[in-house]
């Protein structure tokens, strides 16, 4: 297996209860590999893998193994911030069928780069030699990194540790990666709108993307990846830029009204996550999502505008990045796109 062109990170589709919906992970699934998806990543943080149970976790992977099938690859998502955890989860995924494993680094608790390398991704290489260990660095969410040296080192020594899910943001960083684990180590993108920079930069030189939008738009993502990794990068831009709506909305950033107690009106920055956005669109355009599992819940009035700009851009400019999804789940997204009340469900 190489880790290369387009695999995208799945959401978790939810019924209203908030069960996560089995069917409709599979039908997910299915359009991904209809669409010609490398490979497919669930229960990372885009499958809300902090609030499913173990049981949900683990069943979620053993579904993505089974729809894949040989047809794309599947990469579960193992990690923890305990790596006792992270050893069992990994060993579930082993056992339905997966053959590599993306681990996140330890949130919350905050371990060392040193700690990380030798308490956690070490352990679990080592446990499972035959398993690609694939980490996944994303400062902004977990408090804390693997540095770019401690990555070369873990590489070194572990041969089933030969990728990286690099979401730092930081492209110096990346190309020191590149410097350090040499030619044949390979770099994926954690960042929609970073990836065609990271594929086309002659430090970097990344192989593909771990994408949040090719959850609604897979053949675009793939193609551009697939341009891109040939040297196109006229062609790989002119998807880029059709794509670029959606890219910017993996999180919305917005000013939203509070009323006070006393009646006062004030402006607040809301921040509104991966996963929320791209479930809410899913939902707008009839795809199996669901809501989000508590704490995340809806948008605001204001964050659910921005969303609607940026999918009615999409589909104004370059409808074929959508029609996919229309064909395959047979919903008629103009008219989801305009309908009012369908938009105004979805907002608090």
């Amino acid at each position: 297996m190489r880790f290369e062109g387009a695999w995208t990170a799945l959401v978790t589709p939810m019924t209203d209860s908030g069960a996560v919906d089995w069917d409709g992970l599979r039908r997910n699934v299915q359009f991904q590999v209809s669409q010609g998806i490398t490979g497919v990543v669930p229960v990372g943080t885009t499958g809300e893998s902090p609030t499913l149970d173990w049981d949900e976790h683990n069943g979620a992977i053993k579904v993505a193994v089974e729809e894949a099938a040989g047809r794309c690859g599947t990469l579960a998502g193992t990690g923890s911030n305990s790596t006792a955890e992270a050893v069992e989860s990994t060993r579930h995924a082993i056992e339905y069928g997966a053959k590599a494993a993306l681990l996140v680094d330890c949130y919350y608790n905050g371990p060392s780069s040193l700690e990380l390398r030798k308490e956690y991704y070490d352990v679990v290489a080592a446990e499972f030699p035959d398993t690609a260990i694939v980490p996944y660095i994303i400062p902004g969410r977990t408090g804390t990194a693997m540095t770019a040296e401690d990555l070369a080192i873990l590489a070194s020594e572990r041969s089933n540790v030969r990728a990286v899910k690099e979401a730092t943001g930081d492209l110096e960083r990346m190309a020191r990666t590149r410097e350090l684990c040499g030619p044949d180590f390979e770099i994926m993108s954690g960042d929609d709108d970073l990836t065609f920079k990271m594929m086309t930069d002659p430090r970097i030189k990344a192989a593909g993307v771990i994408s949040v939008m090719s959850n609604i738009a897979p053949g675009a993502v793939r193609e551009m990846t697939r341009r891109a990794s040939a040297g196109d990068v006229k062609g790989a831009e002119e998807i880029r830029a059709s794509l670029d709506p959606l890219f910017g909305v993996v999180v919305v950033k917005v000013n939203s009204s509070r009323v006070m107690g006393n009646g006062a009106c004030v402006e607040v920055s809301d921040r509104f996550r991966n996963p929320l956005p791209v479930k809410t669109m899913m939902q707008v355009l009839g795809m199996p999502s669901g809501p989000c599992r508590r704490p995340l819940g809806k948008m605001s009035k204001d964050g659910l505008a921005v969303l609607r700009s940026a999918l009615n851009a999409v589909w104004e400019r370059n409808p074929d990045v959508l029609k996919p999804a229309q064909e395959f789940f047979g919903v008629d997204i103009a008219a989801r796109m305009g309908n009012d009340a369908l938009w105004n469900s979805l907002a608090y």
